[in-house]
């Protein structure tokens, strides 16, 4: 590990993780749910208490939201830019210290798309539409159900497994790798690097967990640095070697937007499959549903994403100075934009703890963002999330947990490491969503 890190990790990771800890300790409720287990396990009764506070909440560490309509005019005003809560922004004297020592391509420093704005931001996203277009996602849905099918065929009848490590993160880093014409065999090596770079989306992420994460973004850089080169010599006709082949973007800019491409088209569908097995067969009512009237289960995906969202936040830097629901966030402040509090805020969803799949506005909800930076995947990711779930059930009507699922440690990204299941007798071959 280069010892450089170190002084990267310092101001943008340990200064904060103190600060978390210090509020938690405090009965900080915001801190709670950035840094806390209660707040990894079950973070919406944290959620409402902030959202008992106001429609925008001043806490010890930035301002904070769980309000939908505040929170969609802000992803969509162009005098917030964007920044996540990976980017935590220390005091510029620490600032331009961690300037010193550049860090490798990765999701949450530019120029990813995710935390650049336009015109830069403009630029960049425009050659990376083209993997997300309609057709583009068409035709990727006979490979969704190849895959599923086959890591169907793949598990044991009766016997009892992982979920998450043989189906629900399989069919994402399946498809993402087809886009990026990468090979099968590497996939169970993103698969580790998907899961030890993560935290990175984080604030106060520990040491031990960010020299790993660093440790995998090194590697990831290499394999892409010599994938890329293999991709001009020797093209195929996946989208990464047409973003390769256009010229647009240099390796830099290619290999931190693969590396989100992978990121994030990789988490938000492996949490928005597992936790859409957990809240199904908490709601057994809602699942038999689905068993007969198999249309719902579009709808059913939307539900999921707006219950328990896989990206629970997102943060935006104020520009100039706002005026925002009777309070003043000045040029230069940040806040936190709860997802997963605008999916649950009563004045837009009626009853909105209740897991409902028939619920008619379901799809306001605002798990994809808004504005801008709106998910590129995020038709990929429901077309993905509907047809593995309804496969899933179909195949195996008597899956059952055998444990609790285990919790990703994550604040930002929401979903379950481990998921022990039985799976019961199969049944037929799954038929298409």
């Amino acid at each position: 590990m280069k010892p450089q890190y170190l002084f990267r990790w310092l101001p943008a990771q340990g200064v904060p993780r103190c600060l978390l800890r210090a509020a938690a300790r405090r009965g900080e409720v915001f801190a709670e749910l950035m840094g806390g287990p209660r707040g990894f396990a079950d973070p919406y009764p944290l959620v409402e208490q902030l959202r008992a506070r106001g429609r925008v909440v001043r806490t010890p560490i930035s301002w904070v939201s769980c309000d939908h309509e505040l929170i969609r005019s802000i992803l969509r005003d162009n005098r917030f830019g964007v920044r996540t809560i990976g980017t935590y922004e220390p005091p510029r004297p620490l600032a331009r210290f961690a300037a010193r020592f550049p860090l490798p391509p990765m999701p949450v420093e530019p120029p990813s798309m995710l935390v650049i704005n336009p015109p830069d931001h403009t630029a960049m996203r425009k050659p990376v539409t083209s993997a997300f277009t309609p057709r583009a996602i068409a035709k990727l849905r006979d490979r969704v159900e190849t895959v599923t099918r086959d890591l169907l065929d793949s598990l044991p009848a009766d016997g009892s497994v992982d979920l998450v490590r043989a189906f629900s993160s399989r069919l994402p880093i399946a498809i993402i790798s087809g886009m990026l014409g990468l090979p099968d065999a590497d996939q169970d090596m993103f698969l580790d690097w998907g899961d030890t770079t993560t935290p990175l989306l984080d604030v106060g992420v520990s040491w031990s967990s960010y020299r790993r994460a660093m440790a995998a973004m090194e590697m990831m850089d290499e394999y892409l640095e010599a994938h890329i080169a293999r991709l001009r010599r020797e093209p195929g006709d996946d989208i990464f070697s047409a973003m390769v082949r256009g010229g647009e973007l240099d390796d830099l800019a290619l290999k931190a937007n693969a590396s989100l491409i992978i990121g994030a088209g990789f988490e938000t569908t492996v949490n928005l499959i597992g936790n859409g097995v957990v809240q199904l067969l908490a709601h057994p009512d809602q699942l038999a549903r689905l068993r007969a009237e198999p249309d719902l289960w579009p709808n059913a995906v939307e539900e999921i994403l707006r219950i328990d969202p896989p990206v629970q936040t997102t943060a935006r830097t104020a520009l100039t100075d706002i005026d925002l629901a009777d309070v003043r966030i000045k040029a230069g402040e940040s806040i936190v934009v709860s997802l997963a509090g605008a999916n649950r805020d009563p004045n837009v969803f009626p009853e909105p703890a209740t897991f409902d799949i028939t619920r008619r506005n379901a799809k306001d909800h605002l798990t994809f963002s808004s504005g801008i930076h709106v998910c590129l995947g995020a038709s990929l990711a429901r077309m993905e999330g509907a047809y593995a779930l309804r496969a899933l059930f179909t195949r195996y009507p008597d899956l059952r947990l055998t444990s609790p699922p285990r919790p990703r440690p994550l604040f930002t990204l929401h979903g379950y490491s481990q998921m022990p299941v039985h799976l019961g007798q199969p049944t037929h071959t799954p038929a298409a969503a």
